[in-house]
């Protein structure tokens, strides 16, 4: 069932940040788990991004990491993943959960705890 009315406090967010492989990914994800800043990480790979960096056209193969976590703070989640991440700087966008499963957000809200929420 999806709740039909916005979630309750603290809200749940989805940060999306990419890795440069698999490994690295992996290493986020574990990170993330264990020290509770997320509930759960899905890794997808075969990404391939096309940027500009330092001048010049960049195309690279990447792992899509979609992060789920709540906290009343949405800078302290970016900023968590950022502290863990290999990039010098790396891409970590933070979209609000309005709607889902209740039962699923409420597992997502049970197993993180962020710094701003302790």
């Amino acid at each position: 069932m999806v709740s039909n009315s916005p979630q309750p406090e603290p809200p749940c967010f989805l940060l999306v940040t990419t890795c440069a492989d698999a490994d690295s990914a992996m290493q986020l994800a574990r990170q993330l788990i264990r020290s509770r800043q997320a509930a759960c990480v899905n890794l997808l790979p075969g990404a391939r991004s096309i940027y500009a960096w330092q001048g010049q056209i960049e195309e690279t193969d990447e792992v899509v990491l979609l992060v789920k976590t709540s906290t009343s703070d949405p800078d302290t989640a970016i900023q968590a993943v950022a502290a863990l991440h290999p990039y010098e700087v790396p891409e970590v966008l933070c979209f609000p959960i309005e709607f889902g499963l209740a039962k699923y957000l409420d597992w997502v809200r049970a197993g993180t705890t962020l710094q701003s929420d302790q």
